[in-house]
């Protein structure tokens, strides 16, 4: 049982990181399914109910952004990886990690740089963590309209930098990170 582990939402300045795990059969093809970023939301989507179709198990983590300013992106990434693999059932035999830093787990692993591209487990990971991401920002949007959360996710646009500046930080919003402590702070 391979498992494939990819995040969302290290780069953004507000909401969570997400992390996915995904344990696919040997034959499944998946057909359009790639590295989340290089799909469009709609095929995301369909992608998403695709591999929950299709999948021998898949799992989300969560992580707040409380979490990331307390302990750092880096830690919370790995964390939210960590819960996405202890939640399948079954647990997988190995891990097929995207990037460089392994999962806090006794699991034999390995990290693939641009693992996103070169695996269908980890492909099919990006996509659930993404999009399960995007939903969360959407909600976050519902709270908090002023800051555009439903189109920008939380980045860093022009136009989130300057709900910022005019409105200050909002709750979902990652205090340590630049655009977020040096926009706010400039507000004061």
């Amino acid at each position: 049982m391979i498992a494939g582990v990819d995040e969302a939402g290290r780069g953004p300045l507000a909401g969570p990181v997400v992390a996915a795990a995904v344990i696919l059969p040997h034959a499944v093809e998946l057909t359009g399914v790639r590295d989340s970023k290089q799909m469009r939301p709609a095929a995301r989507e369909k992608a998403f109910s695709d591999i929950h179709q299709e999948a021998l198990s898949t799992a989300v983590g969560v992580v707040s952004h409380k979490y990331i300013d307390q302990f750092n992106i880096l830690n919370a990434t790995l964390e939210a990886m960590r819960q996405a693999v202890l939640s399948l059932d079954p647990q997988p035999d190995f891990l097929l990690v995207d990037g460089t830093h392994g999962v806090p787990l006794p699991v034999p692993q390995r990290c693939l740089k641009k693992g996103d591209r070169l695996s269908r487990s980890i492909s099919a990971a990006s996509v659930l963590a993404k999009v399960y991401r995007d939903r969360i920002m959407r909600c976050y949007h519902g709270m908090y309209p002023d800051y555009g959360f439903d189109q920008h996710k939380g980045y860093a646009t022009a136009r989130h930098l300057e709900a910022i500046r005019r409105y200050g930080a909002c709750p979902v919003h990652r205090m340590t990170f630049k655009g977020v402590c040096q926009v706010d702070q400039g507000k004061a």
